[in-house]
């Protein structure tokens, strides 16, 4: 019987309904097809045959030899600027055209190493959220539309990709955080920092993240006291898996991480301060600001005593914890599987994940070195890999931007993010965000097309479309997409059918 049970924070039901690629182009393709129809309704039709801007043939697609959903795409990963396409679209949030010429000068090879090595550049300061407390809370939207104009702007878009793909592993929500601190935002700037560390050091910072503290209650944990949420989550979602460990593992890790406390800016002693006294209570005793922007390990909140925990019975802390964890057969299979499913196939091969979790072990769980093994790995550039994934709504509407050489969207784009399900900073449960094809409903669906349809509104001028279906969707498209183009009467209709189009949710 466990003699402190503990809430876990409460987890959305699914149905296990995963659409496949032909589901996705049909739900998107007819969704598109339909708005698409009433801007082009009473317009002049061009004469069929009659090329793009830029085209040389007359159509300006590779097609598949027969209509959307009875046939997959033909793959064009044989061609040099395609695979770097392939890359810019998975590695990063897309390009602009400036960014996928560049990378095409470069080729694949070289465009992996710049990507990789490329240490992170620091996003600007967000005004006041180092000073946030309850009466200057840090506003959601704000924080928002701060690191989506940094995805749009960043020198290092690899880094915010990878930011991104741990912000959804290692999940904390502003809702329990709370915008009345700064540690959402501190959070946000550390998972850049350790983005492409060692695993091991990468999971003593989320330990330790002041975020995290609160959003999973390690920083009420005590020895006398413990919480289970954190080590449950540390095993189950973090590092090892389901069916690693068991209920008496949860327990013995608890007590073995206790001790830790969320640190205090000058901020929210002032508030401590200030609420006390509208209460009419002396100011608490002892309380001063920390110098810094990580927990804070008490020694007196620690467990003392030998704990069996996986198998091993010692005097345990957070470093002989997370120690035993990497330690663990079912750690580098775990994360390997997570980042194949994000960056190369949703269902990717048990023979291709062991082999690169063999690696990862290797390099004593680097997981720069891991990203290289993926995007070098002859799976990555495969036929079989291309647009297999889904956009989540952020990639979608950053890769949008991106294309339409528009970085004044932030604030729309933090607001249509959560009409398409994916608010920032706002997880709907601690397993994180859905994965590839789980995006697409009816409602999303829509979603998407309309954020098209919008920022293409509120633009008083588009870019010229010139060769855009080729930097942005490898010329390959449906016949549907196709004859949708060469309809077209202006390059804002074009603009519309190719953010819109089914081609483009995927990468």
């Amino acid at each position: 019987m466990n003699e402190n049970p503990q809430r876990e924070r409460p987890r959305k039901q699914t149905t296990g309904f995963k659409p496949t690629r032909r589901q996705v182009l049909a739900a998107s393709g007819a969704t598109m097809a339909g708005l698409v129809a009433a801007r082009l309704a009473g317009l002049k039709q061009l004469t069929p045959g009659v090329t793009l801007p830029g085209e040389s043939t007359a159509t300006p697609t590779a097609l598949p030899s027969s209509a959307v959903g009875t046939q997959d795409w033909i793959s064009p990963l044989g061609k040099p600027e395609a695979q770097v396409a392939h890359l810019l679209r998975r590695a990063t949030f897309g390009a602009s055209q400036q960014e996928y010429q560049a990378a095409v000068k470069d080729g694949f090879a070289k465009t992996v190493e710049r990507l990789i090595e490329t240490p992170a550049a620091e996003p600007p300061v967000l005004a006041g959220a180092d000073e946030a407390n309850k009466d200057k809370p840090i506003s959601p939207v704000a924080l928002q539309s701060w690191w989506i104009d940094w995805m749009m702007k960043s020198p290092t878009p690899f880094a915010e990709r990878m930011t991104f793909f741990w912000h959804g592993h290692f999940t904390s929500d502003y809702r329990k955080v709370t915008p009345q601190t700064p540690y959402i935002y501190w959070q946000n700037r550390t998972w850049r920092k350790i983005a492409l560390s060692k695993f091991r050091d990468m999971i003593y910072a989320v330990t330790t993240d002041p975020g995290m503290l609160r959003y999973l209650d390690l920083a009420q944990s005590t020895g006398k006291s413990p919480n289970e949420n954190y080590s449950r989550e540390l095993m189950e979602l973090f590092t090892m898996g389901v069916g690693t460990y068991t209920e008496d593992d949860v327990r013995a890790a608890a007590k073995g991480l206790a001790g830790w406390r969320e640190p205090l800016t000058q901020a929210l002693v002032d508030q401590a301060i200030k609420d006390a006294e509208a209460r009419g209570r002396p100011a608490p005793r002892n309380l001063k600001a920390d110098t810094v922007q990580v927990g804070i390990f008490e020694e007196r909140n620690a467990y003392v005593g030998q704990l069996k925990y996986l198998g091993e019975t010692r005097q345990w802390d957070t470093n002989a914890v997370l120690d035993k964890i990497v330690a663990q057969d079912s750690v580098a299979p775990f994360i390997v599987d997570k980042v194949a499913s994000e960056f190369v196939s949703p269902s990717p091969d048990a023979a291709y994940v062991k082999r690169l979790a063999d690696g990862f072990r290797k390099t004593k769980y680097d997981v720069k070195s891991l990203m290289r093994d993926v995007f070098t790995s002859p799976e990555f550039l495969a036929a079989s890999s291309y647009r297999t994934l889904l956009k989540s709504p952020t990639e979608l509407m950053v890769h949008a931007a991106k294309a339409l050489g528009n970085t004044q969207l932030t604030q729309q784009m933090a607001r249509a993010g959560d009409g398409m399900g994916q608010g920032l900073f706002d997880p709907p449960e601690v397993g994180g965000w859905p994965s590839n094809a789980s995006w697409i409903s009816t409602n999303n669906v829509l979603a998407r097309v309309n954020f098209a349809l919008t920022t293409l509104s509120g633009m008083p001028n588009v870019p010229a479309f010139k060769d855009a279906h080729v930097i942005h969707l490898d010329g390959v498209v449906s016949a549907e997409t196709a004859q949708l183009l060469n309809s077209a009467a202006d390059d804002a209709t074009r603009w519309l059918i190719l953010l819109a189009s089914p081609e483009f949710q995927l990468k």
